[in-house]
This record gives structure tokens, C-alpha cells and sequence, in this order.
């Protein structure tokens, strides 16, 4: 028997699809549902981290979100009681959607989770990626990933 694989899904979007509008700046700009499965043996908790990297000045990070429990299987739409907020690069704490410049192309949005061997990180709400991926370092045991694309057509 194969060996199942940490995944990462989203019934709002198909991998590698649009994002609906509803999650974005251009919406309601409240978080999508995300799911996952098969997290590697020795997960306590997990992280999540979503960047754009065709953002016109580097990559810009959407939402930061750490100590989410090992046992929990998705973050529903909308819900900010899972886990711990991280700072996003838009300075503000939890989930920023995808806000690309007008007629600037189609924008990547990955959404990466990664699993950790702790129980918890050491780190208060408003801790940025960068503090995340340095608290994380020699505690993933795995990472899942789901991208989609958002385009703005007006201003």
C-alpha cells in the first residue's frame, strides 16, 4: 500500500485556479476555507504561510498563521479562532487577500503548510514570516502546498 502524502486543499478554489473574487480585496476579503490530509507521523503542529511572489516590489506575504493544533483538519472560511496570527506585509495581523496592482497579470498565491515536530512556537501574535520560518528551523517534518491565482482587472 502507497504511503499517503501530506496534502493541502480548498474547496473554494481548484489548485492552481482562480481565487474567487469573495476572498479577495475586491470581496469580502475574509479567508478561504483550507483543508488538509496526511500530515507526516510526529506532527504536534502546523503552520501557515501564504505569499504572492509576483508582487511589483518582491513577495508579499497575505496571511501568517502558526501553533495550529495537530489535530485540526482544515481553518473554515472566515474563522480567526484557529491557531495564532502572524503579520502580514500588509502590517496588520491575519489574513490579507490577494490585492494585486490593476492590469498587472495574474498573480501566484501559495499557500504552504508546513508540519511541525512542537507543540508550539515560542512566538506572540504579530510575529512575521520571517520570525516564523526562523522559529520553524529544524522542526519541519513536512510542508504541503496549494497555489492560486488572482487578477485584477480595474482600479
Amino acid at each position: 500500500m502507497a504511503e499517503a502524502h501530506f496534502k493541502l486543499f480548498s474547496p473554494a478554489f481548484e489548485p492552481n485556479g482562480p481565487i474567487p473574487q469573495h476572498f479577495t480585496c475586491d470581496g469580502k476579503n475574509i479567508s478561504p476555507e483550507v483543508g488538509w490530509m496526511h500530515p507526516p507521523d510526529g506532527t504536534r503542529s502546523l503552520a501557515l504561510v501564504v505569499d504572492d511572489p509576483d508582487a511589483p516590489k518582491g513577495t508579499f506575504t497575505h496571511w501568517v498563521l502558526f501553533n495550529i493544533p495537530a489535530g485540526t483538519d482544515k481553518i473554515p472560511e472566515a474563522d480567526s479562532s484557529v491557531g495564532v496570527p502572524g503579520r502580514n506585509s500588509f502590517q496588520a495581523t491575519g489574513y490579507g487577500g490577494p490585492c494585486p496592482p490593476p492590469n498587472h497579470g495574474d498573480h501566484r498565491y501559495y499557500f504552504r503548510m508546513f508540519a511541525l515536530d512542537c507543540e508550539s512556537l515560542d512566538l506572540e501574535p504579530g510575529t512575521t514570516k520571517n520570525e516564523l520560518e526562523k522559529a520553524m528551523d529544524g522542526h519541519v517534518l513536512g510542508e504541503a502546498e496549494l497555489m492560486g491565482r488572482y487578477k485584477r482587472q480595474t482600479g
